[in-house]
């Protein structure tokens, strides 16, 4: 199978894009397989690392505004049809997927010139612009949430599929626990909060969990807080202008990254984080229960819609960003861990949302495009 994923921008695109690809080569290994991305994002890292070719066009995000820099990158984004266009004339793919994102634009519409079946996927429970108004050019879409569907009447066919992620329930013995325990230099012996906001962090959540530190509310939680990279040495810095040593906080292990985050997440037991796709599927895969902080100011609003999935069934709580307060947010985690039993029942009806075998039904409709099949 010869395959272009066209993926951009941000790892909610990218590591879906990856993931179904990874899942055509582990099925059939002489497939072959490149990205379309631009010369921006995270792709030009995730891509060429995971090893597969990048091309670059330029292509923007398209805003309501008029302003002379919107007219400006709307015909850079049209004029990158025909470099996709270029691409796919010499790659001669036998479908193009889509991840989402304003990269599907120039790449579906080329497609299209070039009669090559189309397949989006949809990680958000409030679908983009971009699969919104491309869906009646694609011959499947596929979403991650049922909620989805009734947004995009205008697509050809809908499949549910859920969204590829790595991080799936784990069980661990006393003994794996205490090991992974052990490395963060924290014991079993409180309820374990992880807090992340995404891979850069989240500065509003990283200002609550401050507030809770240097207040000490603390006492009846521990706390294992991934800061993010650029936003560690602030925080270490602001931790010691309270007389705090980042290194030695009372009930508290934070890092700047956490890289065995799956291991990590199994061993927690509430979730404070954004509201990413990838986030709202690896909490449901858990089955644990959460406080979801909804990055504002994205198009569609689709991280709020998104933990709505988890707060209508009981499995989550939203605070909005500009609501946020270490005092608030102290009060969810304290109303969480202080009920056992409504903390298990949390857990349960987040792990309702799981989808099983994400990837073989994702892989299984790009092979019934490819053969032709309706």
């Amino acid at each position: 199978m010869r395959v272009i994923v066209a993926a951009a921008g941000t790892g909610g695109h990218i590591n879906p894009g990856l993931a179904i690809a990874n899942k055509i080569k582990q099925e059939e290994k002489d497939s072959e397989i490149i990205f379309i991305g631009t010369n921006r994002g995270l792709e030009n890292d995730l891509v060429p690392r995971a090893g597969y070719e990048l091309k670059t066009i330029e292509a923007y995000g398209l805003s309501k505004k008029l302003s002379i820099d919107n007219i400006k990158k709307m015909c850079k984004t049209l004029g990158a049809t025909s470099k996709a266009r270029k691409i796919i004339k010499e790659f001669k793919p036998d479908v193009i997927v889509g991840a989402g994102g304003y990269i599907c634009g120039p790449v579906v519409w080329a497609a299209k010139k070039e009669k090559i079946p189309v397949v989006l996927h949809e990680s958000n429970a409030y679908p983009g612009k971009a699969v919104k108004h491309l869906a009646k050019n694609a011959n499947v879409v596929l979403i991650s949430f049922e909620e989805a569907r009734e947004r995009i009447p205008n697509a050809k066919k809908i499949v549910f599929t859920g969204t590829p992620v790595k991080i799936q329930k784990k069980d661990y013995t006393k003994e794996e626990k205490n090991k992974i325990l052990n490395e963060l230099k924290i014991e079993d012996k409180l309820p374990i909060i992880l807090v992340f906001g995404g891979s850069q962090g989240a500065q509003k959540i990283n200002e609550a969990i401050i507030g809770i530190l240097t207040k000490k509310l603390n006492k009846k939680y521990q706390i294992i807080w991934a800061t993010g990279p650029k936003q560690y040495d602030i925080v270490k810095e602001e931790l010691k202008q309270k007389s705090i040593d980042i290194e030695n906080v009372p009930n508290a292990k934070i890092l700047p990254y956490i890289y065995n985050m799956e291991e990590i997440m199994n061993i927690s037991d509430v979730i404070v984080a954004r509201s990413g796709a990838m986030t709202i599927t690896e909490i449901s895969n858990l089955g644990k229960p959460s406080i979801l902080i909804p990055l504002p100011n994205v198009s569609q609003d689709h991280q709020l819609r998104n933990a709505e999935v988890l707060q209508k069934i009981g499995a989550g709580k939203i605070i909005l960003n500009d609501k946020l307060t270490s005092e608030n947010l102290n009060q969810e985690i304290s109303e969480i861990i202080l009920n056992p039993t409504n903390m298990k029942k949390m857990g349960e009806k987040a792990y309702t949302k799981s989808v099983k075998n994400v990837q073989e039904k994702i892989y299984n409709e790009i092979k019934k495009v490819v053969k032709g099949d309706k």
